[in-house]
């Protein structure tokens, strides 16, 4: 009878070793490759994971960092306001003070100037009081030149001065 493929013990055997050598292959190959693909695969995978995760939170940091700018623009006219404000009052205190210096520098040349007027008025009465000695002493010298010694002619420039009296000549 003829077999079926030839079919017998020599080509089974075959078969077997064929099957346990491919086996055999399978798992040094398994080891060799495919475990090192499969870890390189994983890790590749678990770095795209973080890569995803560090950009989510990359993203939710821009959105605050985007929300406080937003709150920031909202807040930069009350700031310039502020800003303004503390301006405006700084310059009021330098005005204030600009002033009141302004004012006590005015009181002080006031001061000087009559303290001035009243020692030209003191300087001016007696100059005039002295001239009013010499016309008296003229007027008495051409009136009585040679009849009065000097002691009535000095009780006459007195009595003169007192009538003619401080107000009249001072004014």
């Amino acid at each position: 009878m003829e077999r079926l493929f030839d079919l017998d013990f020599q080509l089974l055997h075959d078969a077997i070793l064929l099957a346990i050598s491919v086996f055999v292959l399978f798992l040094v190959m398994s080891y060799n490759l495919f475990n090192p693909v499969r870890k390189m695969l994983e890790d590749r995978k678990n770095r795209i994971k973080g890569d995803l995760e560090s950009a989510r939170l990359d993203k939710e940091d821009a959105r605050a960092l985007k929300q406080q700018y937003e709150e920031k623009l909202k807040n930069i006219d009350k700031e310039a306001e502020q800003i303004l404000s503390d301006a405006r009052q700084r310059a009021l205190k330098n005005e204030t003070k600009i002033i009141d210096e302004a004012k006590e520098e005015a009181a002080r040349v006031i001061r000087r100037a009559n303290e001035e007027a009243e020692l030209e008025k003191k300087r001016v009465v007696d100059e005039v009081k002295q001239e009013m000695i010499q016309i008296a002493a003229m007027m008495a010298g051409k009136v009585v030149a040679s009849s009065i010694d000097t002691t009535i002619q000095n009780s006459l420039v007195d009595e003169t001065l007192k009538e003619i009296g401080d107000a009249t000549w001072l004014s």
